[in-house]
């Protein structure tokens, strides 16, 4: 039986929710089950139910989706073995030949190569749409609409989406709302709360955030939808081992601390860029003049520590800015605990290149660490120039 911490504080739950200490030893710490199969208590006789083997179930992942449900406030979780897994799971279980979604016109690369790519092929269509204008999505929904797929701040844009709102105009459609959280994370927001339907993360970044393990997770308050991810979950076998259920276990207990950080960081850095002569334009949500701002402090307790900008001098400048950086490392990824910069249209979404949702070729977008945020600071203005 799951133990109910929901009035327990976010910290609380987070490094006490489906991690009780070991009940044969006493080790504080969720044992990492290094098993690929048990031993059954005759035929059919598996222990608690689950066990037989470990791609369907194993003990570290489960406490793992114990904590990752209570710290979104959903009844069920699951974990995947990257966050396009759990993307490739949603779709392909909610969605069939004829059917259609729309989709937000700043999404994440992967996740447009995963829709346009891959599941057109197999007979799903898909419209793309402002989701933060709340007519151009009614306008997009077709009676054929299952789907709308949101990411709320977006990557790399930062754009801002009304997640009650959208739910509501989904929900209207007879349709579910996907909300990708992983920039937010469950600690600066809850979309089941908003009235979101599925809550997708790519645990990767800022729930692992260390740079160490790749992993996606699913949320849901719905049975019948925990029930079809988790079948064919184990039908495809896109699990996370144990180890990396236990690494991604390991980053949660920080989560709050880091966030907070992050925060504190991006901010600094945002105020800086704001007052350099070759920054054409900040894109944050914590920013007055953003256009999501009302909406993002609204439903999110921060603005988190993603920062994006453009340069005033075009694409090769923004290149040699990513060029120069000594603390801000040019690498893929965001949400670890050390900076990073990147060129979006060259990297993280060359998938959308000729598409509606080609990013501007002068973007650079940040992961801002939590190293000291001066010295942060003046790494960027030094690369600046």
């Amino acid at each position: 039986m799951v133990d109910d911490y929901s009035e327990l504080g976010f910290e609380t739950r987070a490094i006490h929710a489906g991690q009780k200490p070991d009940p044969r030893t006493g080790a504080v710490i969720v044992p990492i089950y290094q098993t690929s199969t048990y031993a059954q208590d005759g035929v059919g006789g598996t222990r608690e139910g689950d066990f037989e083997y470990s791609r369907t179930a194993n003990p570290t992942r489960s406490a793992l989706e114990e904590a990752l449900a209570s710290l979104e406030g959903g009844r069920h979780a699951l974990a995947f073995a990257s966050g396009m897994a759990a993307s490739d799971v949603v779709l392909r279980s909610t969605l069939r030949p004829g059917d259609h979604l729309v989709l937000g016109n700043d999404a994440y690369g992967g996740t447009f190569r995963l829709i346009d790519k891959v599941l057109s092929l197999w007979g799903v269509e898909h419209t793309v749409a402002d989701l933060g204008n709340l007519d151009e999505v009614r306008a997009a929904i077709r009676p054929e609409t299952k789907l709308i797929w949101c990411e709320s701040p977006t990557n790399p844009m930062l754009g801002i989406a009304d997640i009650a709102a959208l739910a509501g105009v989904a929900h209207d459609a007879g349709a579910r709302l996907v909300v990708d959280n992983t920039f937010a994370t469950p600690y600066l927001q809850n979309p089941l709360s908003l009235g979101a339907d599925i809550v997708l993360h790519s645990t990767t970044k800022y729930l692992g955030g260390h740079s160490d393990v790749v992993g996606g997770a699913i949320v849901t308050n719905e049975d019948e939808l925990r029930e079809q991810f988790f079948y064919l979950r184990n039908a495809a076998g896109a699990v996370p081992g144990p180890f990396d259920a236990w690494l991604t276990l390991r980053g949660i207990k920080t989560l709050a601390l880091r966030m907070e950080r992050h925060s504190d960081n991006a901010e600094l850095v945002v105020q800086a860029l704001l007052k350099h002569p070759k920054v054409a334009k900040v894109y944050y949500p914590g920013l007055p003049e953003h256009p999501g701002h009302e909406v993002a402090a609204k439903q999110m307790r921060r603005f988190g520590g993603m920062v994006s900008f453009s340069h005033v001098d075009g694409e090769q400048a923004a290149l040699d800015v990513a060029s120069r950086t000594k603390l801000f490392i040019l690498a893929e990824s965001l949400g670890g605990i050390e900076s990073l910069i990147e060129h979006p249209g060259k990297m993280t979404h060359a998938s959308t290149a000729g598409s509606t949702l080609q990013v501007p070729a002068d973007l650079l977008r940040l992961s801002v660490g939590i190293e000291d945020g001066t010295d942060l600071v003046s790494d960027l203005l030094a690369a600046l120039g």
